[in-house]
């Protein structure tokens, strides 16, 4: 039997990537589709003003904002960044997020 990489998603099906993690008030909500040693790639729904706190990681990460607006820091420096729009976070450069209002992102994790 083949071992299935990606997880909790319906295969063989189109999905708005946007609906397949709901806001919840005062909480971070995440959905991880793949984690292994090499790849990580997780939907994320933060209620306004839910945070990550500046922390680093071993492996590039780029961020995919899907609905809404978030702050994100990378080594001190603070990028706004809102729907449609993608942030690269360096391997090992501290970085945080912060929701300015409710927002989703795909977080994909290259190491």
């Amino acid at each position: 039997m083949k071992k299935q990489l990606i997880k909790n998603i319906e295969f063989s099906k189109a999905h708005d990537l946007v609906n397949l993690v709901d806001y919840q008030p005062g909480k971070v909500v995440s959905l991880t589709l793949s984690q292994n040693q090499t790849l990580s790639i997780t939907l994320f729904a933060f209620a306004q003003g839910e945070a990550i706190s500046t922390h680093s990681a071993p492996g590039d990460a780029l961020v995919y904002i899907l609905d809404g607006r978030a702050d994100i820091s990378i080594g001190g420096e603070k990028i706004t960044a809102t729907a449609g729009q993608v942030v690269v976070m360096p391997a090992n450069i501290p970085h945080g997020l912060e929701a300015v209002e409710n927002f989703k992102m795909l977080l994909v994790v290259v190491m």
